[in-house]
């Protein structure tokens, strides 16, 4: 679910970023609801590939062998 997330969040800070350096407006739907400025959008994608990657680490993590809770 962070992963998801993540790209959610990832994609609507680079879509904000995007919009409102090289064209007229931010795009996304934040807009619709917040006027950020365009370092916040940056940060929400940095906010997003963090979750993504934390996501990722947690699922391969779970998926190694003998990585149980008791396991040193």
């Amino acid at each position: 679910m962070r992963g998801f997330l993540g790209f959610i969040i990832m994609i609507q800070g680079a879509m904000g970023f995007i919009g409102q350096t090289f064209f007229d407006g931010a795009w996304g739907v934040l807009p619709h609801f917040f006027e950020l400025p365009t370092a916040c959008y940056l940060l929400l994608f940095a906010a997003g590939v963090a979750l993504l990657a934390w996501g990722e680490v947690d699922r391969k993590r779970k998926q190694e062998p003998g990585a149980g809770p008791g396991t040193p």
